[in-house]
């Protein structure tokens, strides 16, 4: 009898992983989850990657110049990948075993369309297109997400589609670290890519890690200098190596991309926290990347944020190390996550940014439906509380234009900066008069609130209220 329950528990346990490698997102000879990732040179390059099963043993991709005719498949050109094993151990329910591949498209023309496949000479994916940047300094635009991370599937959907739909014609989108909920869960991931489907394909994308790419490498030591990197990133993520040299966590997470005339630089905010000695390293990279920056605009993202839009602990040491290399190389704009909430401002107070102070804009968002409370402390100048949102970042000249939009693609915030002869700004408040302010408190966060928990949210809030009506542009 202990010999048959014995079997049964095997099959059990053999069927069980069949079923997760077999479930809704598992692998096949067909291509899926294929990402289009910005390169450091992204006028003359693209980097694409995919996945397969372990069945697909040469996997490659077809290229040519796009054209209105079906024809442009006579010029194709056939470029071969690097595949890698991939096993997401340590994982959790779904245990997947799959090929991951990754390559660069080189030696493109500027400014120009192309149209490509991926697949192994039998199963291709469906033809895409990319559009490579501008030689010279023409405009930019992108889209940038906070924390995505839960029910990617059923909710952040909505606000990636709704981003595209909106502004189809971005150059590329930015996501600010916390894509998934756990580093490790291949259904997750399954339902990111998911979420945004085709356009992945299409629009490249850049990403920071947060928090939750890391994983606790020691079973039940939750201590911080045990936490790793997933593999899930630098397998999944063909991203520029242009970062600090030698620290294998920093590679493909701290690295920068000109485009146009804006420099866009990725530091690793987690690193830094989890294992201090790398932070000192990410600094001094980071000033000689500030200090010898030709490009007239810089845009910063992490996901930690140096100044939180809710009510928590600061990040002082994070702050202390970046902000004064913001401000004495004049960073225009920082994009950062992890609050699951929203806040927009500078640091100093509400109105001081009118006079020109140099500094840049700090932005804290979210896209996806876990919500926190806002904190309304003295940096933020607009805040939102219980809502999804993506934002849209427009470059031309001398004209850095934001807008947030909420996932039903309603316009919720905007400024402009206007950058002068000597490289200062000025500030232009531009949030739609008649939209009040989203302060709704997220009933999960609050479910279990005390009157003591609201009535000190009703004081911040006031608070934060008298503070912009006691400041005006004329201050």
């Amino acid at each position: 009898m202990k010999q048959y329950v014995m079997l049964a528990m095997a099959l059990v346990m053999v069927s069980s992983r069949v079923c997760a490698q077999n479930g809704e997102f598992s692998p096949s000879p067909v291509p899926d989850r294929i990402i289009l990732t910005l390169t450091a040179t992204p006028a003359s390059s693209q980097a694409v990657s995919w996945r397969t099963d372990t069945s697909v043993t040469q996997a490659q991709a077809q290229f040519a110049q796009a054209t209105g005719s079906p024809d442009f498949r006579k010029s194709v050109k056939t470029i071969w990948a690097t595949s890698s094993f991939f096993e997401n151990i340590p994982h959790l329910e779904d245990h997947v075993v799959a090929k991951q591949h990754e390559l660069v498209f080189t030696d493109l023309k500027p400014d120009t369309k192309y149209a490509y496949r991926v697949g192994d000479g039998s199963h291709w994916s469906e033809w895409f297109h990319f559009t490579t940047a501008r030689a010279d300094a023409g405009p930019v635009s992108f889209l940038y997400f906070g924390d995505s991370q839960t029910e990617l599937k059923s909710m952040w959907s909505r606000v990636v589609r709704e981003a595209y739909g909106t502004m189809p014609q971005v150059d590329f989108m930015l996501h600010a670290g916390d894509l998934i909920n756990r580093s490790n869960r291949d259904s997750e991931w399954g339902e990111w890519y998911h979420a945004a489907g085709w356009i992945n394909g299409s629009v490249p994308s850049v990403m920071t890690p947060g928090n939750h790419e890391y994983y606790d490498s020691v079973a039940g030591d939750r201590l911080d200098r045990h936490k790793k990197l997933s593999p899930y990133w630098q397998q999944s993520f063909r991203l520029p190596e242009n970062g600090p040299a030698g620290i294998p966590e920093l590679r493909e997470t701290v690295y920068f991309i000109d485009y146009h005339d804006m420099r866009l630089i990725s530091l690793n905010s987690c690193a830094a926290r989890y294992h201090p000695e790398t932070m000192e390293v990410q600094r001094q990279w980071l000033e000689k990347v500030l200090k010898n920056n030709p490009k007239k605009w810089t845009v910063v993202t992490h996901h930690f944020p140096l100044y939180s839009a809710r009510k928590g602990p600061e990040n002082l040491k994070l702050r202390t190390a970046l902000q004064p290399l913001y401000e004495q190389y004049g960073v225009d704009l920082v994009l950062q996550g992890h609050d699951h909430t929203y806040g927009r401002g500078t640091n100093k107070d509400y109105g001081a940014q009118y006079k020109g102070d140099k500094g840049p804009v700090y932005v804290v968002s979210v896209s996806g439906p876990k919500m926190y409370d806002s904190s309304f402390y003295p940096w933020v100048d607009r805040s939102a509380s219980n809502t999804q949102l993506y934002q849209l970042i427009k470059i031309e000249d001398n004209t850095l234009r934001y807008e947030a939009y909420t996932a039903i693609g309603d316009l919720y915030d905007a400024f402009e900066l206007q950058k002068d002869y000597r490289g200062r700004n000025t500030f232009s408040e531009q949030a739609p008069q008649g939209v009040k302010e989203a302060v709704d408190l997220p009933l999960k966060r609050t479910k279990d609130w005390t009157d003591a928990d609201f009535d000190d949210y009703e004081k911040r809030f006031k608070a934060y209220k008298k503070r912009k009506q006691g400041k005006t542009k004329g201050d």
